[in-house]
Order: C-alpha cells, then structure tokens, then sequence
C-alpha cells in the first residue's frame, strides 16, 4: 500500500488537484473538527469543497488575478485550511503570517511579496495588521473571518468572510475543472528568517510539499496506517510555520484523512484525551514537558507504582538498545499492558507515532517515551526543503540520536566541510526577489542547509553541529540573533549584546553597558563607577533599556533575562574578530554556565 499511496500524490498535479479529488472521494466524509459550545463538531471534506469553492470565486471577483499574492493571518482553525486551499484555487500564492508578528514584521512581508489582498481571522490580530497595510502599498483589501472594527479613512475595502461565501453559489466542479497549477508552480511564500534578521520569502511550489507529503506518508504507512480516512492529526502548531503546514495540513489531506484543531497549548492534554488522535505533528518541547509531568505524577503515586513505572523505563530501554533477555520479555509483556498502557491512555489510546521535529530532540527524552510505548519519530528539515528532508521510521530501526535516512526521492550528501547539502522536488525555487541569498542556499542544483552532519552506516543523517548563527527554540521557531542583538545595542545604555536560546523556550543575553551612561548612572546614585554594576538596581536599568526592545520584537524575539558581562567584548580577549564580530563560542564559553542558570529560575 505505501507504494500505491506515495505514487498517488506523485500523479497529482498540484495541492489544489490532490484536495478536489480527495473531495470528491471522501464526500460528506469527516475532515476538519473543532470544539464549539463544548462539543466536538466536523466538516465534511465536501462542505470545506463547497467554502473553497465560493471563496475562490470571491477572490477571483475581488480582482485577485494568477500569481497575485494573499497574506493570511490567523491562528489554527478549519477556516485557515479553507482559505489557503480558496487562494490556491483562485490561482493566487497564500502567503501565511505568524500570529506574533509585530506591525512592523507584517509591513515588511506585505511589501516584500506584494500582497494584494489579506484574510485575517479576528478584531484583535486585525490590530496590528491593519495598520501595516494602511501603510503598505498594493494591499486594496482585507477579509475578517470575523466582524472587524472599521479602521481610519483609507483605500482599504474591509470585507466579511461570511458575507462573501454567500454571495457567490458555489460551483465546484466548474472550480476544480478550472485548476492549471502544475507542480513547478509557485504554491506559497513562507517566510523565514535571514542571517540579517530580515524575513525572507521561501518560494515553496506545489511539487516541493507533494513530494515531502508522498515522502512523510509512505513512512507512518510502512507501520502504521491501514485506512487512511480513519486517521486524525491533531494540529496544534502555527500553520504559517512550514513544518505544520505541510506535514499537519497537507499531508492529512494527501492521505484522505482528518484534522482537528486543539483549541490551545494549554487545553492540548484534554483534546488529545477527546479526539483521540492517531498522527501528531509535535515539536521536542512539548515531549521535554510531558516528561516532566508523568514522571512527578508517578513520584506522587509512590510504593509499587515508581517500582513498576522504573522497571518499565529499565527493561524498555533494553528492548529499544537490542538488549532485552529472553527471560526479562514476559515481565516486559505484563508491563505493556499495564504501566505503559496508562501511559498510552493519556494520549486517547489510538496515537500510532508522534513526528517530532522543527528543533533537535534531546536522545535520552526520545528513549523515555519509546522505553513507555509512545512511538517518537525525530525528522529533520527547513523550510527551503518542503521542509521535511528525512524522518525515523520503525522499518528501519529507530535512532534517537539521528534524523532518521531521507525521505524518498531526497538526495543528501556531505560536503568536504561537512555541511549537509540536499537535492531534490522537494527543494525550493529559490528566496522571493533575493537572488544574492538565493545563489548562496542554491549551488549546483544542491541545497546548502547550513548544518553539520554526517550519513552512518545504515543511511541514518546525524545533526553535529549548526554552521549558521539562527537560533531554533525548542518549539522550533528560528530567531536571528544578530537582528536583536542589533536592536540592542541601539539603546543607550547598552553597548554589546549576545543573546542564546538555541533549544530553550525563551531568549536570555548577556550585555555589556555603554560606559558614559553607567558613569553618569554611578554618579546620580552616588556610587563609585569601579563597583556600580555589582548593584541589583544597575542590571534592573539595563534591563528597562531591554524591555523597550521587547515591546518592539514578535514574542520569539524578547530576551526575558539578562547578566552582566565581566568587561566589554574585545580582539584582545578574544571575544570579537578582528572584523570586530562577536565569537559566539568564545562568549558561551565564558558566560555560559551564568545564562543556563537564567532558565532555572
């Protein structure tokens, strides 16, 4: 079956395609769920056919034409699925924000990719999207998914979602009949940021996401799948980061399958329980978290429940190193159906694999949860690359330190400096108007990932190393540090900055205070210059300066702590070059212990 299935998305011309077939196929089948009013309610695949459908013609009325670009700005829900797909369908490119993007982070991608339209789901992401587009040029309209507040006098026609689906009957066969979008075509711009700190467009075109969903689905369908429509994902990571958008988004729908939407981060333990999700698209974080829990939960238990939960750890960590003895394995059975089946309980008792990926998982984390029986699969990926580029899978032996081989149809090779370089469908066409930053990632048909790794001996890509600066948090957002570092640096008070938070669900920095303000800082305190910056109310000014950085960045930007660097940062100490940049190895070096301690508390 994963042969027929991968080769069935491979046929397909275009998402727009493979989503009206699915339609057809699945009918009044069951495709996007959410929670309303307490109770989990379902789309069938042919009423989402029915809204793409008129949207598209609505779109198409409001005077989108091919290749015009939309910007979409919501958080997760089924109208996002509908709105891409209608965009696509109008044979426009969607173009998806970040619900934490600030005013000035969407006027720069409005003006960059030239917009001409915006669909923004509420009032309150309105408000700091509106008045980026009064301020943009190109973008005519905006549609409310729901009500929105009217704004200050301007060419921008404000339109409601509603409103304009019924307007237009849909004609769905006429739409799916009318699709030409091949698989070279531009699907979307997602984007992603640069080395500079400046987003840039990743020209992602309906190929590159079919292949990385035929590529991700034939490896949870060699194990896992055996009626693809009975599968559920449930999707709980932005849809504008790629690693959602095609493998929590597009891929269900490769595979004819359903999607739920958590209703949030917090309510996701409940709606796992609820929904009973079969795939889940996850990021190592949230594994980091989930180990914490269960492992105090079990600790509160005590007496026979820690011996029992211990020996499921001890044997099930055995039996995934190879080394289970044939004497231990009936205890190993017993354990599965009762500590391990617990645990499994708590994630709705269907879940067949979780798919980990968009930040490095910790090896010893993965071991704690396959030692319990919940399947970890870690891939690895950017979003020049679909972005999934390979993935674990069981058929060929799961290893917690690795990526896992490539998917199929995905060529990776080293080069002599080691760095990962990867060809294929799935690679972009390239960065949005950038063609400087576009020939540096594209040389030779080959994709230069900017990470260090090498290919074991059983095809297995193992990460050692990141040759660029981009931080990854552990929900697997990237941040370039130099952007905000920069911003920094243009307060008074501060003179040097670095910030950290590679894996870490926050930034922390390190800075250095510019010595005419900490002189005249010193001097209106009446304290000596030598040991003013001992004082707490020193680092508390400093960090004032900080916080109105903070109210200037998206939410992965903030630094939410900061120490005092011991002296400014020079050649002579050696940590700056000689071209003056920072030496980021040299500084965690240095200040390495003292930032890791601004997480603990």
């Amino acid at each position: 079956m994963a042969e027929s299935f991968a080769s069935q998305i491979d046929r397909w011309p275009s998402l727009t395609a493979m989503f009206f077939d699915q339609a057809r196929a699945r009918g009044d089948g069951p495709f996007l769920w959410r929670k309303t009013a307490g109770a989990w309610q379902s789309i069938s695949y042919a009423d989402a056919a029915r809204t793409i459908a008129s949207l598209a013609d609505a779109l198409i009325a409001l005077g989108i034409a091919p290749g015009d670009r939309v910007m979409l700005v919501s958080e997760n829900r089924p109208e996002w699925c509908i709105a891409d797909h209608a965009i696509m369908a109008a044979g426009a490119v969607t173009v998806p924000a970040y619900v934490t993007n600030t005013e000035a982070d969407h006027l720069h991608i409005l003006e960059d990719s030239g917009a001409r339209l915006a669909i923004v789901s509420t009032a309150k992401l309105a408000a700091t999207l509106l008045p980026a587009i009064y301020n943009a040029k190109g973008c005519t309209a905006v549609i409310g998914m729901e009500k929105l507040r009217a704004g200050p006098e301007s060419d921008v026609a404000l339109h409601d979602w509603a409103t304009l689906i019924a307007a237009h009957p849909p004609q769905v066969e006429a739409v799916a009949a009318r699709q030409t979008a091949q698989r070279g075509d531009l699907a979307c711009l997602i984007y992603t940021s640069g080395t500079g700190g400046r987003p840039r467009g990743v020209r992602q075109h309906h190929g590159a996401i079919m292949r990385n969903i035929a590529g991700a689905a034939a490896v949870v369908d060699e194990d896992f799948v055996r009626d693809p429509s009975g599968e559920l994902f449930l999707s709980f990571l932005p849809l504008s980061h790629a690693y959602e958008h095609t493998a929590g988004q597009f891929m269900p729908i490769g595979m004819g399958g359903q999607i739920a939407y958590a209703e949030s981060l917090e309510k996701l333990a409940a709606n796992i329980e609820e929904m009973r999700p079969t795939l889940m698209v996850v990021v190592p974080r949230l594994f980091e978290v989930l180990r914490t829990r269960i492992a105090k939960a079990i600790e509160k238990q005590g007496g026979i429940a820690v011996v029992l939960f211990n020996r499921a750890l001890r044997l099930g960590r055995k039996r995934y190193e190879g080394t289970l003895a044939v004497w231990e394995r009936p205890v190993d059975a017993l354990l599965d159906r009762t500590v391990r089946a617990k645990i499994k309980a708590r994630f709705g008792g269907r879940l067949k694999a979780m798919i980990a990926g968009g930040a490095p998982l910790n090896p010893e984390v993965g071991i704690f949860f396959e030692a319990l029986g919940v399947t970890l699969l870690q891939g690895y990926g950017q979003t020049e690359a679909g972005p999934v580029i390979s993935c674990n899978r069981p058929s060929a032996g799961i290893k917690m330190h690795s990526v896992g081989p490539p998917l199929g149809g995905v060529e990776v090779r080293i080069a002599e400096d080691g760095e990962i370089l990867v060809r294929g469908e799935l690679v972009m066409h390239g960065y949005w108007r950038n063609e400087a930053e576009t020939a540096k990632a594209l040389q030779g048909g080959w994709l230069h990932t900017g990470d260090i790794g090498k290919l074991d001996e059983d095809g297995h890509l193992v990460i050692t190393d990141r040759k660029k600066d981009i931080i990854v948090n552990d929900k697997g957002d990237n941040v370039a540090p130099q952007r905000v570092e920069g911003m920094l640096t243009l307060q008074p008070e501060i003179a040097q900055a670095m910030v950290i938070g590679d894996k870490r669900p926050y930034l922390v920095g390190v800075v250095v205070a510019d010595p005419e303000w900490a002189a005249c800082w010193a001097k209106d305190q009446g304290l000596p210059v030598a040991t003013a910056e001992k004082e707490p109310e020193f680092r508390k000014a400093l960090m004032a300066a900080v916080d109105r950085v903070n109210a200037r960045v998206s939410a992965t930007e903030k630094v939410r702590r900061i120490i005092v660097a011991d002296a400014p940062f020079t050649v002579e100490n050696e940590q700056m070059t000689p071209s003056l940049k920072i030496r980021r190895h040299v500084l965690k070096a240095v200040y390495g212990e003292r930032l890791d301690r601004l997480y603990a508390g």
